[in-house]
């Protein structure tokens, strides 16, 4: 007697080849594609074949990411397809097994390459992109990541810091501007050429100061340097790219922004699509349920731009919910979250409305 058990084995069997060659095919196209769109600004800087394969080698993490879901997609579609016009699956229904539960496995296995799609986010990803970044910079001759000329906002923008340059490993500060604001009104300025974090304040080296008096700036004593306590890290944060932050540094620049009364939609944005893209991984498992059972002949073509199709649709309504956060027209949660929220509503119809 064929078990419960004994199905779900068949099933992820019949599934995991697909998987991982659905997997393969998809990573290797999205690394062309980021091959391709630099190949003649590679070829002009005269780049060495080394560092370009150096470069796609440090994207696969972010291409895996990308292909995961349109993975699972394909992989589901077809499998259950493939069963369908061999009659297997109508055998396995028929014999009473509800088709949820002979899905089972492959609902779990979407619930699991969600949690895994979280934290290769967090740990593989974004640190290798990072890295891929600052040699795409350094290959084409853009401005490199070398935290200079910024600008950070504390206090409630009663305080604004211009640096020249941090320096991570010293934890330096070089061409240290300070203005400070009384009532939106310029109160004094300091500056320095150098500061040293000394583990709770910045150590000034050569500090002058000028307070505004009645019309004009005057030379003023520097005294209680100890109030500019703006932690490192700020200034790390403040000059690297939502994108390439981790959600623990992430957390900390929207809570920075919102100290210096800077705008963080962008930020709070970035910081909810961490969380429900990777969420994307179980949706396409219902989605790709639904739509299996209407697959009787050319299974590979029609999974094949099922797939596709599914994610055109899906980064075509995320680019524009996130533009819309980004403008404020929606909030940064729904900028997030709608796509998610409206392919999930589409999976579930489309899964009530299926024959099987």
């Amino acid at each position: 007697m064929i078990t419960l058990q004994t199905l779900d084995r068949y099933l992820l069997r019949q599934f995991f080849p697909v998987f991982f060659a659905a997997l393969a095919l998809f990573t290797m196209l999205v690394v062309l594609i980021d091959l391709f769109f630099y190949l003649t600004r590679y070829m002009s800087n005269d780049a060495d074949l080394s560092v370009i394969l150096n470069i796609s080698l440090y994207y696969i993490p972010k291409s895996l990411s990308y292909a995961l879901p349109v993975s699972l997609l394909f992989a589901t579609a077809y499998t259950l397809g493939d069963l369908g016009t061999k009659n297997e699956l109508a055998t396995i229904i028929g014999s009473g097994i509800p088709f949820w539960r002979f899905s089972l496995s492959l609902i779990l296995l979407g619930i699991t390459a969600s949690f895994f799609a979280f934290f290769f986010e967090d740990h593989a990803v974004i640190p290798a992109l990072r890295e891929k970044n600052r040699l795409n910079r350094e290959v084409l001759g853009t401005a490199a990541l070398n935290l200079s000329s910024i600008v950070i906002k504390s206090e409630g923008g009663s305080l604004i810091y211009s640096v020249d340059y941090y320096e991570a490993e010293t934890m330096s500060l070089y061409g240290i501007t300070i203005i400070e604001l009384e009532e939106h009104r310029l109160h004094s300025i300091f500056h320095s050429p150098m500061a040293q974090w000394d583990g709770s304040s910045w150590l000034f080296s050569d500090p002058i100061s000028y307070a505004w008096d009645k019309g004009f700036l005057r030379p003023a004593l520097v005294y209680n340097t100890d109030r500019f306590r703006e932690e490192p890290d700020i200034f790390r944060r403040g000059s690297i790219a939502h994108e390439d932050l981790i959600i623990r540094d992430l957390r900390l620049l929207i809570r920075d922004l919102n100290r210096a009364g800077l705008p963080i939609a962008s930020a709070i944005t970035e910081y909810h699509q961490r969380f429900s893209f990777p969420a994307v991984s179980f949706i396409v498992i219902i989605i790709s349920l639904a739509v299996s059972g209407r697959f009787k002949k050319n299974i590979l073509l029609l999974s094949l731009l099922a797939s596709l199709g599914t994610a055109v649709i899906f980064y075509v309504i995320q680019m524009l919910t996130v533009m819309s956060a980004q403008s404020g027209i929606i909030t940064p949660f729904w900028g997030a979250w709608t796509p998610v929220l409206f392919c999930t509503a589409a999976g579930i119809f489309m899964l009530k409305r299926s024959k099987t």
